[in-house]
């Protein structure tokens, strides 16, 4: 009976090891990478355009740090068109990368792509806008998005004196006309910076100390699809045209990216807008561009969300190396980001809110952009 027992145990052993070898599966330790087994691997990098200033400095600096841990680096730019990110993507994963960093122009648009990555084996990073409805999406990186909105509308108001320098209230109560922007609806982070600035502005426009005079605070009233500032300053010459046409004006504009908040001075201006008594509204906006800095500095833009593009870039080759050297990445979310089917774990930096009194002291001092810049 005892040898019985014995002899039992040891078919169980080594059924439990072969059903654990056939079964390893992603993160098993048979597939776990080691140090040096991917030296010299290829990594795509897929960003979405080159018209932003910000996605050609993320694309360089995700390059750099790469190749300086020894990787060999595919960059593509999408020109802002699906099927060219798509088509991108998927030569990338014909040439054998062994992981996918994309910030995508859809975030839904790259699901089949994704899928395929993921039979081949290839990791996915999704870069600081986030990919939607598919599993395979490890791992993300990105600023808190939702913190960016409320960094926004909190600027808006301090530069309509409704709140002071700490957030509190004071005793002006307006009403104050304000106009309302959001990002593209096909970009996942949208939502976060548009949600973000209403739960710090609502309150405002209920109890009229805001008065939004066109009547669109919903998301998709005031959605800029592709981010395009022409699409912004066209709507913002129709907001003047129909609901201050008969002497009010417009005093705040809440603009999520300096692209639109150029596209939107522009068309003020077009107005008659910073000159004489009609003064430009205050305006709020993101990613601390070069035009835009200038623009805080000449007292047209109120302020934008300065982002160092270098950080994510840098954590996004961390990550690289740790998946490739068979680490588990650092993330600091897990709860935060559900991209419809899965919440996706995140590494997330902390945005920083720059008018004109800072620019200097959280943007050139950093090296991020040079007072040469600013000068030309």
């Amino acid at each position: 009976m005892q040898a019985k027992k014995v002899l039992g145990g040891a078919v169980a052993l080594s059924l439990a090891l072969a059903l654990s070898a056939c079964g390893g599966g992603r993160g098993s330790s048979d597939d776990e990478a080691k140090p040096g087994d991917n030296k010299g691997a290829l990594i795509g990098v897929a960003m979405p355009t080159k018209v932003s200033e910000r996605w050609i400095a993320d694309g360089d600096a995700v390059k750099a740090d790469l190749e300086k841990a020894g990787y060999k680096v595919d960059l593509e730019y999408g020109n802002n068109d699906i099927p060219t990110q798509v088509k991108q993507v998927g030569n990338m994963i014909t040439k054998g990368v062994k992981v996918l960093i994309v910030a995508s122009i859809d975030g839904g648009s790259l699901s089949d792509q994704l899928e395929d990555a993921h039979k081949a084996g290839i990791k996915v990073i999704s870069y600081d806008r986030l990919l939607t409805g598919s599993e395979n999406v490890d791992y993300y990186v990105s600023f808190d998005n939702f913190k960016v909105g409320v960094q926004q509308g909190t600027s808006l108001l301090q530069g309509l004196g409704v709140v002071d320098k700490d957030g509190k209230a004071t005793d002006k109560k307006g009403p104050f006309n304000v106009e309302l922007f959001a990002g593209s609806n096909d970009d996942s982070n949208s939502n976060f910076f548009f949600n973000g600035a209403m739960s710090v502005l609502k309150p405002y426009i209920d109890n009229k100390t805001i008065v939004v005079k066109s009547g669109q605070t919903e998301f998709n009233q005031v959605t800029t699809l592709r981010w395009d500032p022409a699409t912004a300053k066209a709507r913002m010459q129709n907001l003047i045209a129909k609901s201050y046409s008969g002497g009010a004006t417009v005093q705040g504009v809440l603009s999520p990216y300096d692209g639109l908040s150029l596209g939107i001075v522009s068309a003020l201006t077009g107005a008659g807008y910073g000159s004489g008594a009609k003064k430009l509204p205050v305006i709020t906006g993101q990613d601390a561009e070069v035009p835009s800095l200038k623009s805080i500095l000449a007292g047209q833009q109120y302020s934008t969300i300065f982002k160092d593009t270098r950080k994510l870039g840098h954590q996004a080759a961390t990550m690289t190396d740790d998946l490739l050297n068979g680490k588990d990445p650092e993330v600091n979310d897990t709860k935060s980001y559900n991209n419809k089917v899965k919440v996706v774990p995140s590494y997330l930096f902390e945005p920083v809110v720059v008018t004109k009194d800072n620019v200097q002291s959280d943007v050139i001092s950093t090296g991020y952009h040079t007072q040469a810049e600013l000068d030309k």
